[in-house]
């Protein structure tokens, strides 16, 4: 029987075997804080929840964010539907518009834009960082861009300059910055630069720092008091609210001490180093990551490369066309260093004979 070719990631979604190897989903395999499941043998709360979400969570929340109130956020099933509300309730006020993304993107980016009505202004990351004056050139006329930071495929972060320069311009033309902060905590080489203004929506979740994931508890910060009207209003008549449940322990998880988040870096540092030296020796060219947990080489051939992997090798790997980058393939190192050595192990394999391919 001919197998199916592999030309979405949906095709990995809930793949699990014995002896795969995946360097796919950005999923952390760390454990979610213990702290979060103190509360499941008492818990008796099932009815529904407030649209907005549960208060608690959002007071907890508002104390993480400098002058923030607990109206200004929004609790949703995880980051993705923050940006779908967002992006919908964008284009609700403009009628459409464009929204400007930056290329490599994460996969989702251009549907959730098109699929609101919004079209998409496409500028190219130079060294894996936005080009400013790309940016310049194409900005006016944008409604609102995208930013994420550590960014998903690349694992490069943008420089603080960057960033205030892009706000300094965006508040000055009244464009709106969706800053996709789901990776803020996972950044190896300075702190986070939180971007700031009456046109920044910051999109977060607890899937990356906590290890929640399949609780799906995201949200999304904004100071703007009519487009989180708007946003709740899309909500209340799609999702309703998140599953309070998955609120009442992403609040626990607000209580986690600082320093167990921090204390996981090393270990993310410790896989990047080895995944990242592994397919330097191997040939590859990548960029180091700053910050997330992915790596994104070239290779030519993407699509076969992520095909052949798969069904000849039982390695996951992610194609680069999925983030608009045909001739890279995206790896993710969220697995145990002994999961990313046999993989590696396989990789090496599979390219002897093809190092032509990455040149």
């Amino acid at each position: 029987m001919k197998k199916p070719k592999i030309d979405s990631p949906i095709f990995f979604v809930g793949v699990r075997d014995n002896g795969i190897i995946s360097f796919g989903s950005g999923q952390p395999d760390l454990p979610p804080p213990r702290q979060i499941f103190n509360i499941l043998p008492d818990y008796r709360s099932f009815k529904y929840g407030l649209t907005q979400g549960q208060i608690n969570l959002r007071e907890a929340l508002a104390k993480q964010y400098p002058g923030a109130k607990a109206e200004n956020f929004v609790i949703t099933n995880g980051a993705s539907e923050a940006l779908d509300l967002t992006i919908r309730a964008l284009s609700q006020k403009f009628h459409g518009g464009k929204i400007m993304l930056f290329r490599p993107y994460y996969y989702s980016y251009p549907f959730l834009a098109k699929i609101s009505g919004m079209t998409p202004v496409i500028s190219d990351l130079k060294e894996g960082r936005i080009d400013l004056e790309d940016f310049k050139k194409k900005i006016k006329g944008c409604k609102a861009i995208l930013i994420n930071s550590p960014s998903n495929p690349t694992g490069k972060i943008e420089s603080i300059e960057t960033l205030k320069e892009i706000e300094k311009i965006t508040q000055k033309l009244g464009i709106y910055i969706l800053s996709d902060e789901v990776y803020k905590d996972l950044i190896y080489e300075r702190e986070n630069y939180l971007l700031h203004g009456p046109y920044v929506v910051t999109i977060n979740s607890f899937s990356k720092t906590y290890a929640m994931c399949g609780f799906r508890v995201g949200y999304l910060y904004a100071r703007d008091k009519e487009l989180v009207r708007a946003v709740v209003e899309i909500k209340a008549r799609t999702s309703m609210n998140t599953g309070i449940l998955s609120q009442e322990m992403a609040f626990e998880a607000t209580k986690v001490p600082r320093r167990q988040v921090d204390s996981q870096i090393k270990i993310w540092r410790q896989r990047r180093d080895l995944i990242y030296k592994g397919l330097k020796d191997m040939g590859f060219d990548l960029w180091k990551p700053e910050g997330a947990f992915y790596v994104f080489p070239k290779i030519k051939n993407a699509n076969r490369v992520v095909n052949d992997l798969f069904y000849k090798h039982k390695v996951i790997t992610y194609d680069g066309a999925w983030f608009g980058n045909p001739d890279r393939i995206r790896l993710s190192y969220a697995l145990d260093v002994k999961d990313i050595k046999e993989g590696l192990r396989r990789i090496k394999k599979y390219i002897k004979g093809k190092e032509s391919w990455l040149k």
